[in-house]
């Protein structure tokens, strides 16, 4: 497909470049400001929801299940406090 419309672009070498490098400006425009601003809304990527809990499994006694607060592993093991040799 490239090769047709470099084909089919007037002139030699460097105009064939410049009008080629206009073209691909005004299409990333177009898609930028129009094409892309008019999809936003449709595309499903900011729309994010989190549901509340139902409290039902509040006071769960599973392992692992510490609650939202909790971390399930120890957080400083990764990091050791500095030997006085340091």
């Amino acid at each position: 497909m490239y090769a047709w419309i470099w084909r089919k672009l007037p002139g030699g070498v460097w105009s064939k470049l410049a009008i080629s490098l206009v073209l691909i400006t005004a299409t990333g425009a177009l898609l930028w400001y129009q094409v892309f601003p008019w999809a936003t809304p449709l595309l499903p990527f900011d729309d994010v929801q989190v549901e509340a809990g139902t409290g039902e499994d509040a006071g769960s006694t599973v392992p692992g299940d510490e609650g939202p607060d909790e971390v399930p592993y120890d957080t400083t093991t990764n990091q050791p406090h500095p030997s006085p040799s340091r």
